[in-house]
């Protein structure tokens, strides 16, 4: 039997694109076949891959920019574009095709992922993990690009023998900021710095009003962007990648309810993540 092939089309914001792109590689590690990702920019994405990354050197993984036909064909089918790549995906990929809002239902029936692959060429468009791969898989996997690295190590730079990191979720995430209000933030930084008084905070944040709360609560303690929060430019991609590693090189990781942001960044540095909600 020849080996196979997925296509995959990572889909939502960036570390939903990151959870889709590496599980995937581990379900085609497990059945010897090979990733070909085709990286649509969008609503949650507005970077290039090499905007942001450096190329992956994994063996049976390759990733390119989508082109015009891809828009036609491998873009995912919905309203905005009139469900017109539907047909030629269903005729080239005979059927073997599997989008992100089937994934959970067939997580939940079972479906054998593997035994789908196997052997064929198939497509997937997804926004999260469709099987699990080792959290360490993570960690070396993703390269930051260069601009990236040295905002990175702009933040280390600050940091101080002992720095916790807090991702603060706001703007469209509804139950972030219903499970997790700032108050619990507080309330963790006031006891982390009642134990270990020289102690930094970094703080990643959408929200510039949580920003100035924070600062007004812990002054120098905190250390954040000066930048605007926003993720609809390159700038600001790089930016949120950029705070999401800083976030990974911290002790500790207070995090928001319903994000994967701070997961993501727990599971690329292998340190401790608390979520804080009520």
């Amino acid at each position: 039997m020849s080996k196979g092939k997925l296509l995959l089309v990572p889909s939502g914001g960036l570390a939903n694109c990151m959870r889709a792109i590496v599980s995937a590689y581990h379900l085609c590690q497990t059945v010897d076949s090979r990733l070909q990702v085709v990286w649509f920019q969008g609503w949650g994405m507005h970077a290039a891959f090499n905007d942001i990354f450096e190329p992956i050197t994994k063996e049976h993984i390759a990733v390119r920019e989508a082109t015009a036909w891809d828009y036609l064909v491998n873009d995912r089918p919905r309203r905005h574009n009139l469900w017109l790549p539907y047909l030629p995906q269903q005729l080239y990929y005979r059927g073997g095709v599997i989008g992100e809002l089937q994934i959970a239902s067939l997580q939940q029936q079972g479906f054998d992922f593997s035994q789908w692959l196997r052997g064929h060429h198939r497509y997937m468009s997804c926004h999260f993990e469709v099987v699990t791969p080792p959290r360490s898989l993570y960690r070396d996997f993703f390269t930051p690009s260069e601009p990236v690295r040295r905002m990175i190590e702009a933040y280390q730079k600050q940091f101080s023998s002992d720095t916790i990191g807090m991702h603060i979720r706001r703007t469209d995430n509804i139950d972030s900021i219903k499970r997790s209000p700032i108050e619990l933030f507080v309330e963790a930084g006031r006891e982390e710095l009642a134990a270990h008084p020289d102690a930094k905070i970094f703080l990643a944040t959408d929200s510039e009003d949580v920003k100035k709360e924070m600062r007004q609560y812990f002054g120098d303690h905190i250390i954040t962007s000066t930048a605007e929060a926003t993720r609809d430019s390159v700038v600001g991609i790089r930016a949120g990648l950029a705070e999401m590693y800083a976030l990974s090189l911290t002790r500790k990781i207070y995090g928001s309810a319903g994000s994967s942001f701070s997961e993501m960044a727990s599971w690329i540095g292998g340190n401790t993540l608390q979520i804080l909600e009520r």
